[in-house]
């Protein structure tokens, strides 16, 4: 697993206008190349009477699945530069559609790559980016004794605490990047003389959004 990627949380849509043609952008997440073509076929029903619908994805955390169409373009105009742009952004888990309104004037190969490049980049500033990062969820139980020494150590550290449940002891949910796991877990052992009982629960993907931890399903992209 990566331990972090870059990829859309919230979609956006853009539009600019070149010599009377008309381009707009739109851009989601994506999770496999299915639901990517779901997407395309989306905007074409969307934009029913567009004369080009011209895309690209990129699937993967480490952007290793790749596709573009220039749907009716010049060879190499659209799709092509639209998928450069994707991969120059970082994102994963993204498609990009920009249908294009054809108004009269013909743009040229230059002119119609420098359109398609900017349409998904303005397409891309209208998006919310997170990032994903790979974590380990640590179940972390403790007396109150120690419950203050692990709260400092957090605090230093700037890991926040997903749940605490008070009883006669602590017990604690606390999820972090899985390449700070290990040292978190020798600084607690320490800081509680080695009282702390420590169980590393699961690892997964998160991503903090307005300082609320993400997971399973909420990490998912809302729709435009």
């Amino acid at each position: 697993m990566i331990e972090q990627y870059k990829t859309i949380f919230r979609g956006g849509q853009a539009e600019i206008v070149e010599k009377k043609s008309r381009f707009i952008a739109a851009l989601r997440y994506v999770e496999n190349e299915e639901s990517a073509m779901e997407f395309v076929e989306q905007i074409k029903k969307q934009h029913w009477n567009a004369r080009h619908h011209c895309w690209a994805y990129v699937i993967g955390e480490r952007q290793e699945k790749v596709r573009c169409s220039d749907d009716g373009e010049p060879s190499g105009t659209a799709g092509k530069p639209m998928l450069d742009v994707l991969l120059g952004s970082g994102v994963c888990y993204a498609a990009a559609v920009v249908t294009r309104y054809f108004g009269g004037t013909l743009l040229g190969t230059g002119g119609l790559v420098r359109a398609y490049s900017r349409a998904v980049q303005e397409g891309l500033q209208a998006c919310e980016i997170i990032e994903r990062q790979y974590g380990a969820l640590l179940f972390v139980q403790t007396d109150y004794n120690g419950l203050g020494k692990i709260q400092y150590l957090l605090g230093q550290q700037n890991i926040p605490i997903m749940d605490v449940i008070y009883g006669e002891g602590v017990d604690m949910k606390i999820l972090l990047p899985v390449s700070l796991a290990e040292k978190l877990r020798a600084d607690i052992t320490e800081a509680t003389s080695g009282k702390a009982e420590i169980h590393r629960e699961e690892e997964l993907y998160f991503a903090v959004k307005d300082k609320k931890i993400l997971t399973g399903d909420a990490l998912l992209a809302e729709e435009i």
